[in-house]
């Protein structure tokens, strides 16, 4: 395990990645932590910021790896993720800022982009040919 890939790579890339590792530190926290408390709200604030700099990095690594590369080929599957944190982070920001009744219904989005935006494309961006690979198991 070398972290050298992920520290030679655009910074872009890094910002995403550590972003992602602080979220999910984050995150695992803010869930058995308790609810409506300063520190849970302050925290939860911390967390939307790192989400949405992991949802707008996102778009720029295929660029960020291949310079040049046309706006049609920055995109490819996992960017389906993109979309759904994107989603997930304007619904549950708008229920936390609406307040009332929905309030207690904040934690569903945040709980999907939990799992599909870190836990499942987190394991994907291990995948042979991914920098996170190379950080992980070597070339």
């Amino acid at each position: 395990m070398s972290l050298t890939p992920l520290l030679e790579a655009p910074w872009i890339i890094q910002a995403h990645a550590f972003a992602a590792f602080a979220a999910f530190i984050l995150g695992v926290v803010q869930f058995a932590a308790p609810k409506g408390t300063m520190p849970h709200k302050t925290l939860g604030v911390v967390w939307i910021v790192l989400m949405s700099v992991i949802t707008i990095s996102s778009i720029f690594v295929r660029p960020a790896l291949y310079p040049g590369l046309p706006l049609v080929k920055w995109f490819s599957w996992i960017h389906l993720f993109t979309i759904m944190t994107a989603f997930g982070v304007v619904a549950g920001v708008t229920m936390l800022v609406k307040g009332g009744p929905g309030l207690k219904y904040h934690a569903r989005p945040f709980r999907g982009i939990f799992i599909g935006g870190l836990i499942i494309a987190g394991i994907l961006a291990f995948l042979p040919g991914r920098i996170m690979h190379q950080v992980a198991f070597g070339n």
